[in-house]
């Protein structure tokens, strides 16, 4: 073994354990690998940034813009009110929704067609009493399943197709990946359909009242005159009890007292942490007159304001009635609002005027994988100045945060309880990449910009699977034509792209480059062929896949293939066979991430809405991935022979 192949497995070995990790964000440690190839000469330093131009890399975030399109104008929406059935039992419900998930997955950013269906199915779990893990997880999987029938259906597809083409025989085409793929998907569909109300663990049942995303958390102080003043916290623990609430800690004077004593007597002004389900906040909230912190802070700060701008007229009014709304319903709570005041004199006046706006809504939002909320806080991105809306209490599932509820880091599934005016949620959720766990009725159709933004993408993708033009080729053209018509805002376009992603890419692309020209990746090519698969092209072929899909349980898709291909290339090469089957069994290998919630976006998107825990996804996922195996590896022999 030569040493620049060890120098590059040590690389690839570090690389591989920070993915598995998780300590780091993944366009880190892809951009810590490049770098490190860099320094020490795997990698010219001329050659360091050509990822950034590769067609996958461009493609990839052209897709993202046009899915962004589809999603913005309606499209999305038509197509889900048209297909799917209004008046089903759960079984074909779940069924057309699973169905419908695999098929847009074929054409758009399956996170993004996740995004679009799991409010409807958290409403239809609503309505017919399921837990909504029983229809999100099947979601989910169909959205996975559907994204490896195209070219475009998922970025590991375009790394395979990038890979292909180095190699001198032209990259895969848009429809190159459907024989294999829709048998695998259907087979896959058909065994979700069929056993997954069993597999899929039920951990919160839906009700009348709406569904569980597992306890919040939230902070709630003590106003004056409250009944909870002088009273020891083991009587009010005892109270919220019978709400389904408690009290886990204890903020006194900017002071967090994690286990406050059950015997310790409440001041005014302390602030309880409380932990309870969201349809019983209103109950802990009332039973002793405590006050969303947030809330009172509101108040407070227009008080502060109007002092100092000497516009003291008229009082702030106290506690009112405010009709708020949670999922797809309007339910009464007791929320202080402020009156509308004269607010033209304040330098932040469309700010004040949306906080006292008459329609005040509370939502569940989801925080997306890519979320531009993870890692910070709401005091970080000034949640309450910049978009007019407030965090009244986050929920983690399985998790309890020590850190203040301002302050609290966000992580990748929290579901949080915003209130704001419902225009004002949207742009946080928007801009910040979280998810309605709602109808999004503020999202109404324009027939006309869906009608265009649906003409664009037909038009890319017939022209990249006819041949007429290169993948990227075709659809940087469509991103321009939505550009152009206003389909797509131009000032907010680069916002759909997942720049993480794209990072990511651009960074492994000359890594994997590395591994082929120094022989590294034939060296792990030839040692699995003669220690485990014994010279045996189907053996190898299989172990091609089985590595893969293992590998992407537990690290991104797009870097598991990535460091596969050149693998496979060099698998193929060894045993004298056609690599095309070799590439096809890695693209199918990246997309089936069923075991974990980490493995996919779309298995971490639904972690804190369905309830679920890190060993519930094996249960419905392991069958599906032995029918991948099953499945996959005699299509790949009978339409890419050996």
């Amino acid at each position: 073994m030569e040493f620049k192949q060890i120098l590059i497995l040590a690389i690839l070995v570090g690389t591989v354990a920070m993915f598995l990790r998780g300590r780091w964000r993944h366009d880190m440690v892809a951009m810590g690998s490049l770098l490190t190839c860099v320094v020490v000469g795997l990698v010219p330093i001329d050659a360091a940034f050509t990822g950034f131009g590769h067609p996958a890399v461009i493609t990839v975030a052209c897709i993202l813009i046009l899915s962004s399109a589809l999603q913005q104008s309606g499209a999305v929406d038509t197509l889900t009110r048209t297909v799917l059935p209004q008046s089903a039992g759960p079984i074909v419900t779940m069924a057309a929704l699973s169905l419908l998930a695999a098929i847009l997955s074929a054409f758009m950013n399956n996170v993004g067609a996740l995004a679009l269906l799991m409010p409807v199915a958290l409403q239809i779990a609503n309505k017919q009493g399921l837990p909504p893990g029983k229809i999100l997880m099947p979601l989910a999987f169909g959205s996975i399943l559907g994204g490896m029938t195209t070219l475009i259906g998922t970025p590991p597809n375009l790394i395979v197709a990038g890979f292909r083409a180095q190699t001198g025989d032209g990259g895969f085409s848009m429809f190159d990946y459907t024989p294999v793929g829709i048998v695998i998907a259907a087979a896959g569909l058909i065994f979700v359909m069929v056993f997954g109300r069993w597999l899929v663990p039920t951990r919160q049942r839906a009700g009348a009242e709406g569904f569980e995303t597992g306890a919040y958390l939230t902070e709630a102080r003590i106003p004056v005159g409250s009944k909870a003043i002088g009273m020891m916290l083991r009587d009010v623990n005892l109270e919220l009890e019978k709400g389904d609430a408690q009290v886990i800690g204890l903020v006194r004077n900017e002071n967090r007292i994690p286990a406050p004593s059950p015997f310790r007597e409440l001041n005014e002004n302390d602030i309880l942490i409380i932990e309870a389900d969201p349809e019983a906040l209103a109950t802990a909230l009332s039973a002793l007159d405590l006050k969303l912190a947030e809330e009172l802070r509101d108040i407070e700060a227009q008080e502060k304001a109007a002092e100092k701008t000497g516009d003291t007229s008229k009082p702030i009014s106290r506690p009112a009635a405010v009709k708020a709304h949670n999922i797809d319903e309007r339910k009464d709570i007791d929320i202080p609002e402020a009156d509308a005041k004269d607010t033209k004199k304040h330098p932040d006046n469309h700010r004040r005027e949306a906080i006292q706006s008459d329609d005040i809504a509370l939502m569940e939002l989801a925080i997306l994988p890519n979320s531009g909320f993870i890692g910070r806080s709401a005091t970080d991105i000034h949640l309450r100045t910049h978009y007019g809306v407030n965090l009244l209490a986050v929920s983690r599932q399985g998790q309890r945060s020590m850190a203040r509820l301002r302050t609290m880091s966000m992580k990748a599934g929290d579901v949080l309880l915003m209130q704001g005016p419902p225009a004002a949620i949207q742009d946080f959720a928007t801009s910040l990449g979280c998810v309605p766990l709602a109808e999004r009725s503020l999202r109404i159709p324009n027939n006309i910009q869906a009608l265009k933004a649906s003409a664009i993408m037909v038009v890319a993708i017939g022209a990249a699977a006819f041949g007429i033009l290169p993948a990227a080729i075709a659809f940087a053209i469509g991103v321009l034509l939505a550009m152009v018509f206003k389909v797509v805002s131009p000032r907010n376009i680069y916002d759909a792209v997942d720049w993480p992603v794209i990072v990511l890419l651009a960074a492994l692309i000359p890594v994997a480059n590395a591994m082929e020209s120094t022989g590294t990746a034939d060296l792990i090519a030839r040692f699995l062929l003669n220690w485990v698969a014994q010279g045996n092209a189907v053996i190898a072929l299989a172990l091609i896949l089985i590595v893969t899909m293992t590998l992407s349980d537990f690290m991104n898709n797009a870097a598991t293939a990535a460091v596969m291909c050149p693998i496979a290339i060099g698998s193929a090469a060894h045993l004298g066979v056609n690599p095309d089957a070799f590439l096809m069994a890695v693209a199918i290998g990246a997309s089936c991430a069923f075991l974990t919630p980490i493995g996919h976006q779309n298995n971490t998107l639904i972690l804190g809405p369905g309830g679920f825990r890190f060993g519930d996804y094996w249960k419905l996922g392991l069958p599906i991935e032995i029918i991948v195996v099953a499945v996959g590896v005699p299509m790949l022999l009978w339409v890419w022979p050996l």
